[in-house]
């Protein structure tokens, strides 16, 4: 059988499926217990005590007497029943209870039952008993006390359920909320290392959470050694590297000026290579989490790429963002991360469009072009280090190793965000989209 239609209806955190999961069991007990409990208090309990009163009604009725001196025989005031003449039309057609009252109809049942002559019982209120007799010379009212046929506070034992089922799911409550939050701080610590945030996190809680939050503390530790030896080992051969292209570029400063040309050039692109490899072993690391104002940040980068003679404009800022006070994200992976997507348009286009979009739980800044654009089908490659789509990208503009997107989009992942590309609808190129969540 498939239930897949309940998913819509079950809470989406831990904390209200937990108490979903306690409170069902509660409600379902007492609901179980009220029913049984009505059954049997209002209709067993009731129909015994209305039986006893019937048959001191019929006990009345049969001992001859009439109605005048039925009500003030002894018999009447040791049973506590008053009887009274009343006009024809004084009489109800039917018999009638107030539309709560759960008791009424049995004992208007029991008392048909029992008693004869009966022309009518009436349950004004919860406190008489109104019922019509048929004499031969008119009707007459008998009245009695409704505690006499009803259960008396049939209502305590319900109130007690709901009373100490309260109380119980509290305390139940207490206990599953110490039990739930070491696997919500697991959860906080697990989404920080996802955006490059190292927070405190111990190990607490039953076995299987503790076992769970010491394997991710490995696990963290062990792609934060992973990272840091990645990154030593780039920075180290980057260095090396440099040494033999210094002497390089000094023996090439000895040589003519028109056999040396190509050479240097050679050797520019084998340092910004190296350049390029120690930025994306670096990743997102670099620099410390702050407080930036994303509109101001991104307007200073855009004019950085116009006075180095970009085509470049910040054409608009949407929204007011998270905070006036800023946000926290890396300045330094962010600047390097919008100037990689900025370098790409201007390199690929003519022009290139720059917009920010502050929104309460998110922070989009697009950057569009009028060049050629990335296929859909080959979007997802571009975004994969030292990817370099020679067929839908003119590589005669420059080389490259296909790491300025892979830097750009690893940066995205560190700030709780990703790096989504697509066609300008505006300028016609390629739009790609720095999307993060502080």
């Amino acid at each position: 059988m498939d239930f897949q239609w309940l998913k819509s209806y079950m809470p989406g955190s831990l904390y209200g499926r937990a108490i979903l999961i306690l409170l069902l069991p509660v409600i379902s007990v007492l609901l179980v217990v009220s029913v049984v409990f009505v059954q049997r208090h209002f209709d067993g309990v009731t129909s015994q005590m209305t039986t006893s009163v019937s048959r001191e009604v019929r006990l009345m009725l049969e001992s001859g007497l009439p109605p005048e001196e039925l009500a003030t025989s002894q018999m009447a005031q040791t049973l506590l029943i008053q009887v009274e003449r009343v006009a024809p039309e004084a009489v109800p057609q039917e018999d009638s209870w107030q539309w709560y009252d759960f008791t009424g109809p049995i004992v208007v049942r029991e008392l048909r039952r029992f008693v004869p002559r009966l022309l009518s019982v009436q349950l004004p209120d919860d406190d008489f008993v109104r019922m019509y007799f048929l004499y031969d010379d008119g009707p007459v009212q008998m009245s009695l006390d409704r505690r006499r046929v009803s259960a008396s506070n049939p209502h305590q034992l319900l109130v007690n359920m709901v009373v100490f089922a309260t109380l119980m799911t509290m305390i139940a409550y207490v206990y599953l909320r110490n039990q739930l939050r070491p696997i919500t701080r697991l959860a906080r610590a697990a989404e920080a290392f996802g955006k490059g945030r190292r927070v405190d996190y111990r190990p607490a809680g039953a076995v299987e959470v503790k076992a769970a939050g010491q394997a991710f503390v490995e696990m963290r530790d062990r792609i934060e050694r992973q990272i840091e030896q990645r990154t030593l080992m780039l920075s180290g051969v980057s260095h090396d590297l440099r040494t033999p292209l210094t002497r390089l570029k000094l023996g090439l400063s000895m040589i003519d000026a028109d056999e040396r040309v190509d050479m240097e050039r050679d050797v520019e692109d084998m340092e910004r290579l190296i350049t390029e490899f120690l930025d994306f072993a670096r990743g997102a690391k670099q620099g410390e989490m702050e407080k930036v104002d994303p509109g101001v940040l991104v307007t200073q980068i855009v004019q950085d790429a116009a006075r180095a003679g970009n085509a470049v404009e910040l054409i608009r800022i949407d929204g007011q963002g998270p905070s006036r006070d800023g946000v926290m994200l890396r300045r330094d992976a962010v600047r390097r991360a919008v100037e990689n997507l900025i370098n790409n348009a201007v390199r690929y286009g003519n022009t290139a469009e720059v917009s920010v979009q502050m929104q309460p739980d998110a922070i989009v800044i697009c950057v569009e072009d009028d060049g050629p654009g990335i296929p859909e089908d080959q979007r997802d490659e571009a975004l994969k280090p030292f990817s370099r789509l020679d067929k839908s990208r003119n590589q005669n503009l420059g080389s490259g190793v296909g790491l300025g997107l892979a830097i750009a989009a690893d940066i995205a992942r560190n700030h709780g965000g990703a790096i989504v590309l697509g066609e300008s609808e505006r300028l016609g190129g390629l739009r790609a989209e720095f999307q993060i969540t502080p």
